[in-house]
């Protein structure tokens, strides 16, 4: 029974100026919105100007012929895009890019997980997280130019190669299409995991004792608690490092570039090396936006559906 059909309950609520009550409560949440609104409208602004106009612009510049500083003299349409499929190097870079992120994917994911496991308890154990963590903190431009001379032909992994095997080893790892993409996948491994390592390490930390004690009473081993209570609780914390892979994967440039220079057989001509090589090196800025256009509409379809998977596996976990 509502309160209007309540002559008693209505009485009441009137002598405590329930109405009177719920304006100034309705007055307050509207000021309160809008100040905090003025506090954030700085930032809105900024990411608008800063992030929101140029991925704009670039879409509209993608439908126009605009060359080098020549202007959006013509509208295209999807030209572009059509130009883009019919490309040659297109599919190369297409098929790069998907083999970079699954290397982006995978060898990451694998390696920090191991690493987040085992080094738990061991000794020295915080100073190997940071050796391992350290080449996160270096720019990939200079870690592309270490590597690069570490496979240079008189570099570190040749004079290695060589003590073991008492003869001269010369092998040209950047500059032969069967060698170039292992070795910079290995690079970026290298920099990579210690950043995934802290992300487990993070999730492992925020997984209940109640659950592992109770599984070792009842006298589970330590495979089967892994498998199947800390995997389970730790696949949220999984599915956020494969979305940021995903999009590293997608994007990677910095060591493709510095350390790929001759593209031995398009093995690292990426979407991204490729956006870059059309817009800057040709100077076909409205070709290169398309390339752009795809590139993010690609990582965003990938993320969203990792996105997706998130929530199913929290529902799942709770």
């Amino acid at each position: 029974m509502s309160a209007a059909e309540d002559p008693e309950s209505a009485e009441l609520l009137e002598r405590i100026g329930w109405a009177q009550i719920m304006a100034n409560e309705k007055r307050t949440g509207r000021r309160n919105f809008w100040i905090a609104f003025a506090f954030m409208l700085p930032a809105i602004l900024m990411v608008a100007v800063i992030l929101h106009a140029p991925v704009v612009y670039n879409v509209y510049l993608s439908f126009t012929k605009w060359k080098k500083f020549t202007g959006l003299d013509e509208y295209a349409g999807f030209d572009n895009y059509i130009k883009l499929v019919d490309n040659r190097f297109f599919s190369d870079a297409l098929y790069n890019t998907s083999l970079w992120v699954g290397a982006s994917i995978v060898f990451p994911l694998l390696f920090g997980l191991g690493l987040a496991v085992f080094l738990r308890g061991v000794a020295f154990e915080n100073t190997i997280k940071t050796i391992i963590f350290l080449p996160r903190i270096l720019a990939p431009t200079a870690v592309g130019v270490i590597w690069f001379y570490v496979y240079a032909p008189s570099g570190v992994v040749n004079r290695f190669l060589s003590f073991f095997s008492g003869g001269e080893v010369d092998i040209g790892w950047l500059y032969q299409a069967e060698t170039i993409t292992p070795a910079i996948i290995v690079t970026f491994v290298w920099q990579t995991v210690g950043l995934v390592m802290v992300l487990i390490l993070l999730g492992l930390a925020a997984i209940p004792k109640d659950p592992l004690e109770a599984a070792r009473i009842d006298g589970a081993s330590n495979t089967q608690i892994f498998a199947h209570i800390i995997l389970p609780l730790l696949l949220p914390t999984l599915l956020v490092v494969t979305i940021l892979s995903v999009l590293a994967g997608f994007t990677v440039f910095d060591l493709l570039w510095v350390m790929g220079v001759s593209f031995p057989d398009q093995r690292t001509l990426s979407l991204a090396v490729f956006m870059y090589f059309e817009a800057f090196g040709k100077g076909s800025w409205a070709f290169g936006s398309a390339i752009a256009v795809v590139i993010g509409i690609v990582a965003l379809s990938v993320t969203w559906v990792q996105a997706y998977l998130q929530t199913r596996a929290d529902r799942l976990t709770k």
